[in-house]
């Protein structure tokens, strides 16, 4: 029964050790029943957190724009251990991560022309910190970006 169970959960999407362990224990599965399915699936290589972090890792920063901190939260929500964590997110480059904010403030910012430029940093801010951005590189991306524009910013407003 739990070899069935965590068949079918992997089938429809990737799954950590923890996410299949909890559907077991939901499902009444006895311990020692699924601590044994957990350590076979893990042995063949169904089972894997160290891929299922560089995946989703990938897929989160390319498709959502996430930045290191949001990633990390949601992998450790999934119970992904610490050091995989680390390692996982440590993978993104920190020029991509930058990049990727800009673009991200880019495709917001002509939504936001009519607004004055506070206003527009705030939201902009917002919408960075909500995607796990570091408050100090957020500012500075939407700087650049207004100066592009021709505002100036004041620069005790960051």
């Amino acid at each position: 029964m739990a070899r069935a169970i965590c068949l079918r959960l992997l089938t429809m999407a990737p799954k950590t050790r923890a996410q299949l362990a909890e559907a077991l224990r939901k499902r009444d599965v006895p311990e020692e029943a699924a601590e044994a399915v957990l350590s076979r699936f893990s042995e063949l290589g169904l089972i894997n957190d160290e891929a299922f972090a560089a995946a989703w890792v990938d897929s989160r920063h390319h498709g959502r724009g996430l930045a290191k901190r949001a990633l990390a939260a949601e992998l450790r929500h999934r119970g992904v251990d610490s050091e995989t964590v680390s390692e996982a997110v440590e993978r993104l480059d920190p020029d991509q991560e930058e990049e990727t904010a800009r673009r991200l403030v880019e495709r917001k910012l002509a939504a936001t022309r009519s607004l004055d430029p506070q206003k527009r940093t705030r939201r902009l801010a917002g919408m960075l910190a909500r995607k796990g951005y570091p408050s100090g590189l957020a500012f500075r991306v939407i700087r650049e970006a207004l100066e592009q524009e021709g505002i100036e910013m004041d620069e005790d407003f960051s």
